[in-house]
């Protein structure tokens, strides 16, 4: 799902004990890498059911487009890996960006993570909202005015900064552990099964339909780029340390994301469940089957839903903490207006939450809180960012004479394009892309017009730092 401040309140005084061996790093690395696992990982609520709903509800292909999805996510990964390394004290793609084509082309990655941070919000929110509607049918006419109360919740927590999201770790643990419970029941006692039928269209190319259907679903790749960025909290640790806390989170993401997914994606093969009703969500009625109309049930969606607003939480926070950044101080020139800068006690800039506020509750309106709706455009603007991150790798490998590597990047890229270009093929997400360029080339605007200060490169640093 997005970069992520959500350790930020965990990880933020150096500390003896952290700086030496010993049981204080193991706590502060799980602390820091579930928390900013929550926002890939409240992914899964909705990225299966993209996926079916672009195969036309065909279970058989189901399996192979979800592996599909996940082996493009380790390539995705494996990039930000790299970007660690490189970029110990955080940065991500906009460090990259910079260093290897030149400053102009910070603004392209940041422009995407602006964009990606208000889908995040609204489509946590309304997925949030889904869940709570397939636990509670009758609340389906509300669906709107319920996900609009959730927003506003979700933003009046973030007035008191980063003490209301000490529990994003918990939340992901606890999701974790309910849906395993739910796969276990599932796979070896289930309640019931559903009735949808193996394959809708046994005549057509399955090999076409897996191609067109599993950029929908790339979605679940959001957040993969939070560990490469997040790291910027930890200044109580090293650079070798900071590596260590960003790429074990890389991996531990991968697999917790990727194993969730594939076995929810098996299970609900298994169990012939097909896309859900226009009140209930594909993982509802998978944990449905599996464990019945019980506590596990109940559990299940509730730890899905709050894992949901811990994501958009998430990104409440990290959006405006961005705009923050780009406002400057009086220091440093700035390429947005002062106004989003100003901070309460809490060090929350209100005004750039009210931004997003506002930004979300329009596109959870125009999609009439349906998250399927806002799909579409999700996995646009974010695939712009792993773009650009991609090539700025290859050509930090080209210009080191790493030729495997720089081919490794390049291919990975190639597939990134591929991806972006199927979705923009959809049509409506081409405003996406729009908004992504737009926002871009005015942040591009402002700084020329502001004397192009320095140190833009490390925007999304201080912004994490911060």
């Amino acid at each position: 799902m997005t970069s992520s401040k959500s350790a930020a309140a965990i990880a933020s005084a150096p500390s003896p004990a952290v700086r030496g061996r010993g049981p204080r790093r193991s706590v502060l690395f799980f602390a820091f890498a579930f928390a900013v696992i929550a926002d890939p990982a409240s992914s899964v609520a909705y990225a299966i059911e993209a996926a079916l709903r672009a195969l036309h509800g065909d279970l058989a292909l189901l399996l192979p487009t979800m592996s599909l999805v996940i082996g493009l996510v380790v390539v995705v990964t494996a990039n930000y890996w790299q970007l660690v390394r490189r970029f110990p004290k955080g940065g991500g793609a906009a460090a990259a960006a910079g260093r290897a084509f030149g400053a102009r082309w910070t603004f392209l990655p940041i422009g995407a993570l602006v964009v990606d941070f208000v889908l995040t919000i609204g489509i946590s929110i309304a997925a949030s909202a889904s869940a709570v509607i397939a636990l509670f049918p009758g609340l389906a006419p509300l669906r709107i005015p319920l996900a609009l109360v959730l927003l506003l919740i979700v933003a009046g927590l973030t007035w008191f900064g980063h003490g209301g999201r000490l529990l994003f770790a918990v939340m992901t643990v606890a999701f974790v552990v309910i849906s395993v419970a739910v796969l276990v029941l599932g796979f070896t006692s289930p309640h019931a099964t559903g009735h949808a039928a193996a394959t809708t269209d046994p005549g057509r190319s399955a090999m076409l339909a897996v191609v067109l259907a599993f950029p929908v679903a790339m979605a679940l790749a959001t957040g993969i780029e939070a560990p490469s960025t997040a790291i910027a909290q930890l200044g109580q640790l090293d650079d070798t340390h900071r590596r260590r806390f960003g790429r074990g989170t890389l991996a531990l993401l991968l697999v917790i994301v990727g194993g969730l997914t594939l076995a929810l994606t098996a299970l609900a093969v298994r169990l012939h469940i097909g896309i859900p009703g226009a009140d209930s969500t594909q993982i509802a009625d998978i944990a449905h089957a599996a464990a019945g109309p019980g506590w596990l049930y109940g559990a299940f969606q509730l730890t899905s839903s709050l894992l949901l607003l811990a994501a958009a939480s998430s990104s409440f926070q990290a959006g405006p903490g961005l705009l923050k950044a780009l406002s400057g101080t009086a220091e440093r020139p700035g390429v947005l207006p002062p106004v989003l800068g100003r901070i309460n006690r809490h060090h929350t800039p209100y005004w750039s939450v009210v931004v997003y506020l506002a930004a979300a509750a329009l596109i959870i309106i125009a999609a009439a809180g349906q998250e399927q709706e806002l799909v579409l455009f999700y996995a646009v603007a974010v695939f712009v960012s792993f773009l650009v991150g991609l090539l700025a790798m290859a050509r930090f490998a080209t210009r080191e004479n790493t030729t495997g590597l720089a081919w490794v990047n390049g291919l990975a890229a190639v597939a990134v394009a591929f991806t972006l270009a199927v979705n923009l093929l959809r049509g409506w997400p081409m405003l996406s892309l729009a908004a992504t360029l737009l926002i871009a080339g005015g942040l591009y605007l402002r700084w020329t017009r502001a004397g192009r200060p320095t140190g833009i490169q490390d925007v999304e640093a201080r912004a994490e730092a911060d």
